[in-house]
């Protein structure tokens, strides 16, 4: 068996052993799809509805759409100022 022998079949028995993992990753995921799904942590449900009873209220640490756009372009002066443009 010559040297263009060997590598060819080895290609193709890693082309092989692709398929075969691509299909049971198919497989795994059409099982997952099919299985129900798990119920919410309580904490994050609590959040959740909280959330909906006091609309207004942001997490701590969030900004409102006017604070992000204000803090981007502060940033963005600054960065027009130390590089004069």
């Amino acid at each position: 068996m010559g040297m263009k022998d060997q590598f060819q079949d080895k290609a193709e028995e890693l082309k092989e052993q692709a398929r075969q993992r691509a299909g049971q990753g198919r497989d795994e995921a059409s099982e997952r799809g099919q299985q129900p799904r798990e119920p919410r942590e309580p904490r994050e449900r609590a959040s959740r509805e909280r959330e909906r009873q006091e609309p207004g209220r942001q997490e701590p640490g969030r900004q409102t759409p006017d604070e992000a756009q204000r803090a981007s372009r502060d940033a963005q002066e600054r960065f027009d100022q130390d590089y004069d443009i």
